[in-house]
């Protein structure tokens, strides 16, 4: 064969490159033949397009920054910006615009999402085996900054009790986006290895987060119900025991159908991911919004238990759905913040609390690991390393505010806007922080256990990232 010269090349390159752009042309023709001005300036689809193109690549970015013997940034930085740009930058924010029943809708199909993986990723072998010390870390600093905050808020930002639970809830879950990637590298370094201490935390985490959206998931319902005190108790506990009692039904469900002679996989898939955002909405149409989220984690959960080692594969497709909405979900929450509608006072003292309970959280997580076997310097990373928050802050923290709006209530829709503001508050300073800290602290405070040493056996349990 004669060789390809290299102007056939770059012509090849050159028509290639057209083609791709005739093809944009032609769907996004398409697009505005059906759509209208939906899909120009101004419209709401191309708001959604260019937010989720530009928290891409905010995520990207933000992924290159990479120092020496530090874990990468979490992209979900890089989008939570690109959001927050957009809606703050003048020009940019009147072209931008997206619909804010559109956004509430695909900020809850990524909660669906989030909580399905999570769902997915427990282990139920873990489960039975996991030390005291295991169940201590994910119970004691969850509940106890919830509570703190909850306190701390009602008399600095003056919310409601019931509101200051729920911001509570929001900001005591431990983000696995920042913990787990910093734990499989110190782990794949020989770090913390000899007893286990990256895979407690990995362990931990998933247990962490489903306490916090448990607890935000009841306080929600009692926040939203009307009537007597003691009914709204009633109500919070009945959205609890009818998700719970929902997710086994539908697990069960899922365990049986598809049946073994269909293409599992993706059948499982879709089936897993369709019950589990038809459970996050339904229930919001019922009136029990908060049965939704906790419907969804048992329902994964139970199908996952029946799948067994079947599981992998669905869990790696709800991952590949996860790629996608992850910028949708951290852009959109980046987009709900208004920089000049914010109050000096409400910032300042958001801060504040969320110092509070951070300094709260590190204390308990050093008293509760005392009696675990560990030394001096890896109670202190423990510690440090249970701080950054990130996924659940974005997954949960506008709810409250979208269920505020549906009632049209300004005082409720402000307090929803307080609670969103405090979780971004501190996606945005204990994210990076967190993820510096783990890698700065972590081989300087656990020993090290080399490679030709590391004849171990250890359980890794996949959590939702």
């Amino acid at each position: 064969m004669c060789p390809v010269r290299e102007t056939d090349k770059l012509i090849l390159n050159g028509m290639l490159h057209l083609l791709a752009v005739c093809l944009f042309a032609l769907l996004f023709g398409v697009v505005w033949s059906i759509t209208g001005r939906e899909c120009l300036p101004g419209g709401n689809l191309f708001g959604i397009i260019i937010l989720f193109i530009c928290s891409v690549l905010g995520g990207k970015l933000v992924g290159m920054i990479q120092l020496p013997t530090l874990p990468p940034f979490p992209p979900l930085l890089g989008m939570l910006l690109a959001g927050l740009l957009l809606r703050n930058v003048p020009y940019v924010t009147d072209a931008i615009f997206i619909d804010t029943h559109w956004s509430a809708a695909l900020r809850n199909i990524a909660l669906s999402i989030i909580l399905t993986r999570a769902g997915l990723g427990l282990n139920p072998e873990a489960l039975s085996r996991l030390k005291a010390v295991c169940v201590r870390v994910a119970v004691g600093p969850c509940m106890v900054e919830a509570c703190i905050v909850a306190v701390v808020s009602h008399f600095l930002l003056g919310l409601p009790w019931v509101w200051g639970f729920i911001l509570g809830f929001v900001l005591a879950a431990v983000s696995p986006a920042v913990v787990v990637p910093s734990m499989l590298l110190l782990q794949r370094e020989g770090y913390g290895v000899e007893k286990g201490i990256p895979t407690l935390l990995m362990a931990a985490g998933s247990f962490d987060d489903i306490l916090a959206i448990t607890g935000f998931s009841t306080c929600l319902g009692i926040a939203f119900s009307t009537g007597s005190t003691w009914m709204n108790i009633l109500k919070g506990l009945l959205e609890v025991v009818g998700g719970i009692v929902a997710g086994m039904i539908l697990g069960m469900f899922l365990y049986c159908f598809p049946s073994n002679d269909q293409d599992l996989v993706l059948r499982r898939t879709l089936m897993l991911l369709g019950l589990s955002t038809f459970s996050v909405f339904f229930s919001h149409v019922i009136g029990f919004a908060g049965a939704g989220g906790l419907c969804t984690l048992v329902l994964a959960f139970l199908a996952a238990l029946g799948w067994k080692t079947e599981k992998a594969p669905v869990a790696e497709m709800v991952g590949r759905s996860w790629d996608v909405f992850q910028p949708l979900l951290f852009g959109l929450i980046g987009a709900e913040i208004t920089i000049k509608a914010l109050s000096p006072s409400t910032v300042g003292l958001g801060m504040a609390c969320i110092l509070v309970g951070l300094v709260i959280r590190l204390l308990v997580t050093f008293l509760l690991v005392h009696y675990g076997g560990f030394n001096l310097k890896e109670k202190l990373f423990i510690s440090v390393a249970w701080l950054p928050k990130a996924t659940v802050q974005a997954a949960i923290g506008s709810k409250a505010l979208d269920m505020a709006r549906e009632e049209g209530d300004e005082a409720l829709i402000k307090f929803g806007l307080d609670v969103l503001t405090l979780a971004v508050l501190a996606i945005l300073t204990t994210a990076p922080v967190g993820a510096l800290g783990i890698g700065l602290a972590g081989p300087r405070l656990l020993a090290r256990q080399v490679k030709g040493q590391q004849a171990y056996t250890s359980t890794h349990c996949v959590v939702a990232s």
